[in-house]
C-alpha cells in the first residue's frame, strides 16, 4: 500500500504548518485509521463466524460465498 502511494502521495511539513491546520490533518489522520482498524475487527470476526443472519437472511454459511450486502437505516446482525 505505501508503495502504490508514493507518487500521489504529497508530503507535508507538520512543524511549518500553522497549529489550526496541523490539529485539523491529525484529527482527519485518526479517524481514518480507527475506520480502517474498525473495518479489520469487523472482516476479521465474520471471517471467524459459521454464519451471519441480518433480519432473518443468511447472508453466510459455513463455506458458502457472501454474494452481497445492501443496508437499509434499521438493520440487525446476528453471530452465530
Amino acid at each position: 500500500m505505501g508503495a502504490k502511494n508514493k507518487k500521489n502521495s504529497k508530503k507535508v511539513d507538520l512543524l511549518e504548518m500553522p497549529k489550526n491546520e496541523r490539529l485539523q490533518l491529525i484529527r482527519e489522520v485518526k479517524e481514518k485509521l480507527q475506520q480502517k482498524v474498525t473495518e479489520e475487527k469487523l472482516w476479521q470476526s465474520l471471517l471467524e463466524t459459521e454464519n451471519v443472519t441480518v433480519n432473518g437472511k443468511v447472508l453466510f454459511r459455513d463455506q458458502e460465498q457472501l454474494t452481497g450486502v445492501s443496508s437499509e437505516a434499521n438493520y440487525t446482525i446476528i453471530r452465530t
